[in-house]
């Protein structure tokens, strides 16, 4: 019984792992991060022609910083907020 035991709460605890590792607020929060780095880089000195485009409007750069503070967000959030392994359903009686 003992080594069964340790056997499932192995299997819950790569559970647990798995689901934090593949946390979908991870991949949107670094996505988002790296994106909004490149368009803010690309914002910070914009060409002549590019601000006339944008009626004089530092688009990429607020773009960018929307982006940043976006990617902070879920990356923050999923720090606070782990995601947790799925509790394990009580299974079904039959019924009478």
């Amino acid at each position: 019984m003992s080594d069964l035991h340790k056997e499932v709460s192995d299997l819950e605890q790569k559970s647990a792992t798995a689901a934090r590792l593949f946390d979908i607020r991870r991949i949107i929060g670094g996505l988002f991060v790296v994106y909004g780095i490149i368009v803010t880089i690309a914002g910070i000195s914009p060409s002549d022609a590019d601000l006339k485009k944008a009626q004089g409007v530092h688009i990429n750069l607020w773009t960018g910083l929307a982006m940043l503070a976006l990617g902070l967000f879920f990356l923050v959030w999923m720090k606070l907020r782990p995601a947790q392994a799925p509790a394990h359903a009580p299974e079904d009686t039959p019924a009478k």
